[in-house]
C-alpha cells in the first residue's frame, strides 16, 4: 500500500453531554473530503483517543467510514497498552472499515519497552491484523522511542507497511528511510520539519496542521517531490509558526480552537484536557488568516 502524500489526523468531536458526536464528525469531514488531502486518519493522538472507550471508539469508526470516500485512505488509530488489546481494537477497526491501522507504541512500563519487546509487540499485532499496520512512534506523548533499529527488524513484516515519526529528529528519520526497504512508507508527524522529512526519504506526512492548512501543507508536499526546494523551503518557513501553535505549543486544545474558527464545528477538547485560553486566540487567528479564509 503506497501512502505518499498528506493525511490529516482528525480530531473527535463532543457533544454538551461529553459524548462523541457523531454528526459533527460527519459534517466536519464532508467539508475536509473536498480538499486535495490523500487521506484521514480516526483516533490518534490528535482525536484524543486515549480519553475514549472502546464502544466510543467503534462509534467514531463508524461515522467516519461512512463519510470518507473509497479513493481516500482511511486510517484508525489501534494502540492499546497491551498487546491482545490492541489486535482487538485492530480486529474491530478492519471490521467497521479501515484501510489500515496506525499502532502507537505501549508506553506505561517504560523502563520494560525494549527493542526486543516492541518486535514482539507489533509482529504479534501484525500477524493478527486483518489490514496492514502502521507503527507509530510519539515519545513526546509516550515517553519511549521506537528505535530505527527495532523498525528495521519489524519493517519486513508483509503486514507491516510503515511507519509515523511524530519527533522533529531529521537524524532519526533519516535512519527509519535507510534501514527499511524502499517500500516501507516512513509518514511525518512533525509540520515544522515536513519539507526536511521529505527531503531524507519520508514519502509523505500525518500532520494536524492538514487539518487546518490542507492546501498549503500538500502544496509543499508536491513543491517537494517537483524538486522546487526554493519554493518549498519558503512555504515551510511561512507555515512553522501555525505548526507550533498546533502542535508542540497548545496540542489538541490549539487545533480545535483553530478548527472551530475555520467552521470546522468540532467542540471543546474532552476533560481532562481544557479549551486554548482565550488571550492565545488573536495569535492563532492572526497565523491561520495566512492559509485559510476565517468566517466573519
Amino acid at each position: 500500500m503506497n501512502l505518499a502524500g498528506v493525511f490529516a489526523p482528525i480530531p473527535t468531536p463532543f457533544d454538551d453531554r461529553d459524548r462523541v458526536d457523531t454528526a459533527r464528525l460527519k459534517k466536519a469531514l464532508a467539508k475536509w473530503v473536498a480538499r486535495p488531502l490523500h487521506g484521514f486518519v480516526v483516533l490518534g493522538s490528535n482525536g484524543e483517543a486515549v480519553l475514549l472507550d472502546d464502544f466510543e471508539s467503534d462509534q467514531a469508526i463508524v461515522a467516519a467510514r461512512e463519510a470518507v470516500p473509497r479513493e481516500k485512505r482511511f486510517i484508525v488509530g489501534t494502540g492499546r497498552e497491551s498487546t491482545q488489546a490492541t489486535i482487538n481494537a485492530c480486529q474491530r477497526a478492519a471490521e467497521h472499515g479501515a484501510d489500515a491501522v496506525l499502532v502507537r507504541t505501549p508506553g506505561f512500563f517504560k523502563g520494560q519497552m525494549t527493542n526486543d519487546a516492541f518486535v514482539r509487540h507489533y509482529t504479534a499485532v501484525a500477524d493478527a491484523s486483518p489490514v496492514p499496520v502502521l507503527l507509530y512512534n510519539f515519545t513526546a506523548l509516550t515517553g519511549v522511542n521506537l528505535l530505527p533499529a527495532a523498525v528495521a527488524r519489524l519493517a519486513p513484516h508483509p503486514n507491516i507497511i510503515g511507519m509515523k515519526e511524530s519527533g522533529g529528529d531529521i537524524g532519526q528519520v533519516a535512519d527509519l528511510v535507510a534501514l527499511t526497504p524502499k517500500d516501507f512508507n516512513v509518514l511525518a508527524g512533525a509540520a515544522p520539519t515536513f519539507y526536511a522529512a521529505l527531503c531524507v526519504g519520508a514519502t509523505g506526512g500525518i500532520l494536524a496542521l492538514g487539518c487546518a492548512a490542507p492546501d498549503a501543507c500538500v502544496q509543499l508536499f508536491d513543491l517537494t517531490r517537483a524538486g522546487r526546494h526554493d519554493e518549498a523551503v519558503a512555504l515551510q518557513r511561512r507555515l512553522v509558526p501555525l505548526a507550533r501553535l498546533l502542535g508542540g505549543t497548545h496540542g489538541v486544545p490549539g487545533l480545535k480552537a483553530a478548527l472551530n474558527m475555520l467552521g470546522y464545528d468540532v467542540g471543546v477538547p474532552r476533560p481532562p484536557l481544557s479549551p486554548l485560553p482565550d488571550s492565545v486566540l488573536p495569535t492563532l487567528r492572526e497565523e491561520l488568516a495566512q492559509f485559510e479564509e476565517i468566517p466573519a
